[in-house]
């Protein structure tokens, strides 16, 4: 029998699919096949001119394949602009929004099927793209270099299912990388949360820090580009200001950005003192600046933890900035990605009703104006979520099933956004399904390691499920990561809270201070603060705490009205530790079980 030849070759691998199509299904199967053909034929259309192939189809999918990286990615390009203007002239109802993947690799070719890894990582590419988003991997990039006016935005490596090693991948805009200055104006506008991280500064001798400092360039700028909306100068075009004069203004001209970010490291004897400072680049006006010291013996250990509470704290400085530009430039004609900023601005400030509110009616409006808004969704179903926990909610069923579809909306959408699945587990935490809360917080963790809500919200779901120990752990990493969070007295009250269950009284009671000091309207510390001073033997400390929450919440009149806003707590792990430390504290004075 004659061995038959596997035919080979070199293609760059084109796979493209529509955001929400199971939804949209579900909706109006007749009116999404339509509308589904009207775009496919623009798309089979463009991929024809740019020399492309098309291989396989499946429902809302497609894969092609071209000669060239440079016709793949140009024809996704066109493709994303074509379907951008098709939606403008349709109703909102009848949008669709495709993301794309592009991969070049050696394939295995069988009549007109391909197959292969460069097949399976375009696919895994347009998975992880948002939608109307174009993602390409590290070769990609690398075939196109210079030869497309295309700015690539780093997304650092990734593990795909299915792959065996990770992926670079890129995401892409077609704002030109270095236009004349004089032309930039003309050329395109420039987005709202556009940035460049320059180069670090090494301000000594030692070799040592100028792989620290180039170090933590790279991982801001992979950081800030997890950022939904944020548009990052990859970190090749930002290394060609190395150890060149700073001017904000012009640096931002030329790379048509907003902002500009620019640090130093520094020694002195045994620390290491990184400084950063934000800077903004139409006016040249410094916006944030932080510092940190590290003890140099831990220089390698200590740069993730340094560049995820940078990462952290500019994106806070970022939204409060950009809810202040919005404000000042235009609010009447504020797009829903604006929204989305002002909302995310209102959500960060102090938790309170008012605050929560205003974040809810901005989300609504977001949501209102793009319906396909993902950043949206979850604003929305963290206000909701924030509401059920709080006890605002006046209809906890409603609530509940709104935020819920909000989520699974948003994460058929973007499966891959962290901040969607810690969102999934405050939900699940509230519903009392504890095992799912924590995959969920887990899945978050593994897709963003500087998600310190996804830590925060993991120690609560650790702590009911009876792990306290555990919990602080998680607690500590939020904390490192955003240590002047304006609601960092959630971390205080959380830390508190565990070490109560684990009978450390001394220092539960100074961190729960120290969470009742930074917010005194929050009623369950003053609680939870009672029953340690109870279990101390403070009881004068012990009543005037618990009045503190009568006052604030005067229907938590026992442990029981207590559990019906923490139902969770009545996991047999967790309970049997709260009756031991917290209601003991609680009987001491009085405070009845029931």
């Amino acid at each position: 029998m004659e061995a038959r030849t596997i035919e080979r070759k070199l293609a760059a691998i084109f796979a493209a699919d529509v955001e929400g199509y199971s939804r949209l299904m579900g909706q109006d199967e007749v009116g999404t096949l339509r509308t589904l053909n009207r775009y496919r034929a623009i798309i089979d259309l463009l991929i024809a001119s740019h020399r492309g192939r098309i291989f396989n189809t499946a429902g809302d999918s497609l894969v092609a394949d071209f000669a060239s990286a440079v016709d793949a990615v140009e024809c996704a390009v066109a493709v994303q602009e074509a379907i951008a203007k098709e939606n403008e002239d349709r109703p909102a109802g009848e949008q669709m929004r495709f993301r794309i993947g592009v991969h070049v690799g050696d394939i295995m070719v069988q009549g007109d099927n391909l197959f292969g890894d460069a097949v399976n990582i375009a696919a895994r590419l347009e998975a992880l793209a948002e939608p109307g988003r174009i993602y390409v991997s590290g070769t990609v990039r690398d075939h196109i270099g210079t030869k497309l006016p295309l700015s690539f935005v780093d997304h650092g490596e990734q593990q795909v299912k299915n792959i065996a090693g990770p992926i670079r991948v890129y995401s892409l805009t077609t704002a030109p990388t270095s236009p004349p200055v004089s032309d930039v104006g003309s050329q395109w506008t420039v987005p709202r949360l556009s940035i460049v991280v320059l180069p670090f500064a090494n301000l000594s001798n030692d070799p040592e820090q100028e792989y620290f400092a180039d170090g933590i360039t790279d991982d801001l700028t992979t950081d800030l580009s997890r950022i939904s909306g944020s548009f990052v100068i990859s970190r090749n075009t930002a290394f060609t200001y190395k150890g060149k004069p700073v001017d904000a203004k012009q640096i931002g001209r030329e790379l048509g950005v907003r902002y500009v970010l620019e640090g130093s490291v520094r020694r002195t004897g045994d620390w290491m003192r990184v400084n950063a400072q934000l800077i903004d680049a139409e006016n040249g006006a410094h916006i944030w600046a932080d510092r940190i010291d590290t003890d140099r013996s831990r220089l390698m250990e200590t740069q993730d933890e340094i560049t995820g509470r940078l990462a952290r704290t500019l994106d806070l400085e970022l939204a409060e900035e950009m809810d202040r530009r919005i404000e000042r430039e235009s609010p009447a004609k504020a797009d829903s990605r604006d929204l989305v900023m002002r909302g995310r601005a209102w959500w960060y400030r102090p938790v309170s009703a008012t605050n929560r509110a205003e974040a809810k009616r901005l989300f609504e409006q977001a949501l209102e104006l793009d319906p396909n808004s993902v950043d949206a969704r979850v604003g929305l179903a963290w206000v909701l979520t924030s509401s059920l926990a709080e006890g605002w909610s006046s209809s906890f069923h409603e609530d509940s099933m709104r935020a819920e579809q909000l989520l699974l909306e948003a994460l058929d959408a973007a499966p891959n956004r962290s901040m969607a699945h810690t969102a999934m587990g405050f939900l699940r935490r509230v519903q009392n399904r504890l095992a799912e809360a924590r995959v969920e917080e887990e899945t978050a963790i593994s897709l963003d390691p500087n998600n310190d809500f996804a830590y925060r919200h993991l120690a609560w779901v650790l702590l009911f499920l009876g792990e306290p120990g555990a919990a602080i752990m998680q607690a500590e990493k939020a904390f490192r990561l955003s240590p002047r969070d304006t609601n960092i007295w959630g971390v205080y009250g959380l830390l508190g809270w565990c070490r109560l269950l684990l009978n450390e009284v001394e220092q539960a009671i100074e961190l729960l201070i120290k969470a009742r000091t930074s917010h005194p309207r929050v009623w369950w510390v003053h609680f939870v603060l009672a029953g340690a001073l109870g279990l101390k033997g403070d009881l004068d400390g012990a009543k005037a705490a618990l009045a503190g929450s009568l006052r604030i919440k005067p229907e938590v009149t026992s442990v029981g009205h207590f559990l019906t806003y923490f139902p969770y707590g009545s996991n047999e792990p967790y309970w049997t530790l709260q009756d031991a430390t917290l209601n003991e504290g609680l009987r001491r004075i009085g405070f009845p079980d029931r």
